[in-house]
């Protein structure tokens, strides 16, 4: 970590020499705020399709408490992300009624590249935001259900789409400490060279964590990006580094905490944690109508856990570990077209492409003790291919009515070379997914929308071509590698001078589910699936010094085809409730406050256990003094002994029945602590 601080003292030189060589086409005038934003009052009559789309840009979230950098995507209204394991590990999300793991349900990009894992080592679509630098995001844009045409992979309960800045109003110097050894230090700047920009950044983080056994993060990012022109003519280059390593407190049994031999943050088997490496090399070309995106990526991950302790393996435990690498390679392609006519009425086109192949070299399962490998469950190479074009058309069938209609074409092509010869194989999938949506301009300030949408989740290649479970070696059925969802929705969007306001209600079909399985640490498909319910956000001006949002959703999720009683969907949050308020009572002085809940959920399908609801509150106080600004936030301001995460399966203690005892296993949240920060620009 010394070396990191040095390198981020060296980023902060160049970056101020750098930003000494202004153009004339720079405003001397640039706010304070580093980075240039697009607020949620950015108007979306006359250009959103559907009630629950949106833009969150960084002034939103700048001021913003926030523990670990997954929680950005919490600013999606009704998505919830927590953690049941290591820092470094990738959150588990929650929206309309999903328990999306790490993401199977919930596309991600960052700068136009697909960050879901296909036919990952610990779970499909793993999403893994933690390379992100929230200083540097300038906007997030969210689109809710499978409505755009371009939203294929993944989308089914949304998309998630993150734009780094390609500069910075001045270079930035950051550091951070907290409580339970928390350390962070930030560089960043950018400046002009001849008619490029370049900004760096260095990103360092140290923690312990408020478990037992520290979780003894050390994560470090880099980002490098050269930039020319604007956002409809000019392009970029963008090259970022990530590396973590971590010990993990995983979920534990609530009886062992109950009994007393371990505290909430106690621990079972010290050895859990992981690594992960990450490269990517990013390059987008702009002009006009056009945008063109390539990108290359090397993904290096491992992870050691143990969800049962001694259930399986009385002798050795079950520990296992699981690992993945590979290296993506892909790329889009858009083009919009100039206004045209169909039947007379004037109508816009677009057309696009995306191309993905994934060559994983390694991704397996095995077995492990104390944190050493002792055998092999799986193990496999993959090549997996896709292609993806769409294409959609607005037109105006009436000066306030707009009607959208769209496709999507996936086609998927894979190769499986497992270890065991019999669950080798490859083949291919395709899917066609139409779309078609209504927008009716009511008044000015009022839009009204209707929805429908298909798009899918792919499964694991490997459980597209197993004909035996490695672990059993009895015969196994395979899976579809594409799975159609359906999506309905009703929308009405409100804009007003000092007032957004949004409410939707939806319904959403998926021909196979992803659930839990605790006593193996992983997940499987399962039934057919619908989910119901109703959205409202809220954003308010309320005075030029206050500003109030409120997010809330209610969904119910069930199974379909199975026996009554036997329907509900493991971890499907009902309810979700957040809020906040920033009060900017002198122009210095920014003080912020937020709160976040999500009800109770059942964790097996006869409904016989549920999780308790959680509520969290944070609070955050920011001044600025000259080039200086100073930060406090206070996470957990109430000290909520709540669950992040909740399970309940079969796990078994040393000395218990070898059946093993059912029982629900927790991650609690994180105790009350502190974080002060101070910033300086250059």
């Amino acid at each position: 970590m010394k070396a990191a601080i040095a390198g981020i003292s060296l980023c902060v030189i160049p970056a101020e020499a750098l930003a000494q060589q202004t153009t004339a086409s720079e405003k001397p005038d640039a706010p304070d705020s580093e980075i240039v934003v697009y607020g949620r009052a950015l108007p979306q009559i006359g250009t959103a399709t559907s009630g629950s789309e949106g833009t969150v840009g960084y002034d939103d979230f700048a001021n913003r408490p926030v523990s670990r950098v997954g929680e950005l995507a919490e600013n999606v209204p009704g998505l919830i992300a927590t953690q049941h394991s290591g820092t470094g590990k990738a959150n588990q999300y929650f929206l309309r009624g999903f328990n999306l793991d790490h993401g199977t349900d919930l596309a991600g990009f960052v700068d136009g590249v697909p960050i879901n894992m296909r036919s990952h080592g610990h779970g499909q679509g793993y999403l893994d935001l933690n390379f992100l630098i929230p200083e540097l995001v300038e906007r997030i844009d969210y689109g809710k259900g499978p409505y755009a045409a371009e939203a294929g992979d993944f989308s089914a309960a949304g998309t998630v789409r993150f734009k780094t800045a390609d500069a910075l109003a001045r270079p930035i110097a950051e550091a951070t400490v907290g409580s339970y050894g928390y350390a962070r230090v930030l560089a960043a700047g950018s400046g002009a060279i001849g008619n490029t920009t370049l900004l760096l950044a260095l990103d360092g983080t140290l923690s312990n964590g408020p478990w037992v056994l520290d979780e003894d993060l050390r994560k470090i990012n880099a980002l490098a990006k050269l930039s020319h022109g604007s956002d409809t003519a000019g392009w970029s280059i963008k090259l970022d580094a990530y590396h973590a390593t971590w010990t993990s407190t995983d979920q534990v049994p609530l009886r062992a905490i109950e009994s007393g031999a371990i505290s909430r943050f106690g621990f079972i088997d010290p050895t859990l944690g992981g690594r992960t490496t990450r490269f990517d090399a990013v390059g987008e070309w702009r002009a006009g109508g056009t945008r063109a995106t390539a990108f290359a990526t090397y993904y290096d991950f491992g992870l050691t856990s143990n969800f049962t302790y001694y259930l399986n393996d009385p002798v050795n435990g079950d520990q296992f570990q699981q690992a993945d690498r590979r290296g993506i390679f892909g790329g889009s392609l858009q083009h919009a077209f100039a206004q045209g006519e169909v039947l007379g009425r004037p109508t816009t086109f677009r057309l696009g492409a995306d191309l993905r192949y994934d060559l994983i070299g390694r991704v397996g399962l095995y077995t492990s003790t104390q944190g050493r490998r002792t055998g092999s469950i799986r193990q496999d190479r993959v090549d997996e291919g896709s292609a993806n074009l769409w294409g959609d058309m607005e037109t105006h069938l009436a000066p306030s009515l707009r009607l959208h209609l769209g496709a999507n074409l996936a086609m998927y092509g894979y190769d499986v070379r497992s270890d065991l010869a019999a669950n080798s194989g490859s083949g291919s999938d395709a899917l066609l997914a139409p779309k078609a949506s209504l927008a009716w301009r009511v008044m000015p300030t009022l839009e009204l929308y209707a929805n429908y949408g298909e798009s899918y989740h792919s499964n694991d290649a490997r459980g597209a071509t197993v004909t035996v479970d490695p672990a059993t070696g009895v015969a196994a059925d395979r899976v579809p590698l594409l799975v159609r969802a359906r999506g309905q929705e009703l929308g009405a969007r409100l804009e007003t001078r000092s007032i957004t306001a949004t409410l939707v209600a939806y319904h959403l079909t998926l021909a196979s589910e992803l659930v839990f399985v605790g006593d193996a640490g992983s997940t499987e498909p399962n039934a057919a699936s619908r989910r119901y319910g109703a959205e409202a956000t809220l954003f308010w001006r309320a005075s030029p010094t206050l500003v109030l949002d409120a997010q809330g959703a209610l969904t119910n999720a069930r199974f379909r085809g199975v026996a009554a009683g036997e329907d509900r969907i493991p971890n499907a949050v009902g309810e979700v409730l957040s809020g906040g308020a920033t009060w900017t009572p002198t122009g210095p002085l920014s003080i912020t406050a937020r709160v976040r809940h999500f009800g109770s959920a059942p964790l097996i399908e006869d409904n016989s256990a549920r999780s308790r609801p959680t509520t969290l509150v944070n609070a955050g106080a920011y001044y600025t003094i000259g080039k200086a600004r100073l930060g406090i936030d206070v996470l957990n301001l109430f000290d909520s002994r709540d669950a992040d995460i909740t399970y309940f399966y079969a796990s078994r203690l040393p000395g218990e029945p070898a059946e093993g005892v059912d029982d629900y296993h927790l991650h609690p949240v994180e105790p009350r602590q502190v974080r002060a920060s101070i910033r300086y620009s250059f």
